[in-house]
């Protein structure tokens, strides 16, 4: 316990995130596969960025330093609490429940303990989310004895749970557009197209105002690596974020869509193979992109498999209800 530093009541800022960046740096080169969700580099950088300044207040961390100090971590938790937020389209989303992101050392599994521990007083009254990934045994030995069970309605054949998929960036395929379509980058758009694009993508969507300025502020954030396409009339029709960790030479997508106006016209294809390409060239020799696996919904993943990504571990949905 001498090593922790519980930093729960305190903003989750961006010297605190770059540490839990770094575990999950090492993590990628170590073992990929018990990476999970929206904690890898990316989608660190992803949800925080876009959120950091309007549900701040829902959070709670704790950081586990290592004991020489030398500032990097064991192990990180992350605790969402429930929140509310207003649509583009006026309607309202309530999250009623709380959810975990975490990461632990691989030589280090006996804070998996600590961890749930503290996520139980820090969700104490309400329904207590926790999604390990299928390999990584030492975490789903610990749940049942914690009062966790699967969730079968998140972890079914319709249910939200996701894929973690790895290509490896060789044998890569010229993308090809329909004709008047073009590729950019948000370098040569900027902020407030690029936000748009995300709007359109994902409508009705919640992305606050100020999230494309808050992920454009976050490392490793880079304008030439958020790709995007233009159609002939102007419309930024689909739009990926790219995040490159020369740590590890692995670059990530997230997020990946396209406008509903424009869908099933090949162009989420073109844009993977587009930015595989652009990944390859800034230094990458591994992309890592996660999607909902469930077979019942099989678009994104057919979708990945389509330009080479394979599998290497999936979402297994665990619960604490109360009461």
């Amino acid at each position: 316990m001498g090593g922790m530093r519980d930093n729960s009541p305190m903003v989750l800022g961006p010297a605190e995130l770059r540490q839990m960046q770094g575990l999950a740096q090492e993590i990628t080169i170590l073992r990929p596969e018990i990476l999970v969700g929206d904690g890898t580099v990316g989608g660190l950088a992803w949800n925080f960025g876009k959120d950091s300044q309007t549900l701040a207040g829902s959070w709670r961390h704790r950081l586990w330093p290592r004991p020489d100090g030398d500032g990097r971590l064991d192990a990180w938790a992350w605790a969402k609490l429930p929140f509310t937020v207003t649509r583009r389209d006026g309607t309202v989303a309530h999250s009623p429940d709380a959810n975990l992101v975490w990461q632990v050392h691989p030589d280090r599994p006996e804070l998996l303990d600590e961890i749930l521990d503290w996520y139980a007083v820090q969700a104490a009254g309400y329904d207590r989310f926790i999604i390990p990934q299928d390999a990584d045994a030492e975490m789903l030995a610990r749940l049942p004895a914690y009062g966790y069970v699967p969730d079968p309605e998140a972890g079914g054949d319709d249910g939200d749970w996701h894929l973690f998929n790895r290509r490896v960036l060789v044998d890569l395929t010229e993308p090809v557009l329909p004709g008047g379509f073009r590729f950019t980058t948000a370098a040569n758009v900027g902020e407030r197209a690029a936000t748009q694009a995300h709007v359109d993508a994902w409508y009705p969507s919640s992305f606050p105002d100020n999230g494309m300025a808050g992920v454009q502020a976050t490392w490793p954030y880079r304008d030439d690596l958020h790709v995007l396409v233009e159609a002939p009339d102007g419309t930024l029709a689909s739009t990926a974020i790219i995040w490159f960790d020369p740590m590890s030479r692995t670059a990530e997508f997230e997020p990946v869509g396209t406008h509903r106006a424009y869908r099933r016209q090949g162009l989420g294809t073109a844009l993977m193979w587009h930015g595989m390409e652009r990944a390859r060239a800034a230094g990458a020799t591994t992309m890592l992109v996660a999607c909902v696996g469930a077979p019942a919904r099989p678009a994104a993943r057919e979708l990945y498999r389509g330009v080479g990504f394979v599998p290497i571990s999936r979402d297994v949905p665990y619960v604490k209800r109360q009461g």
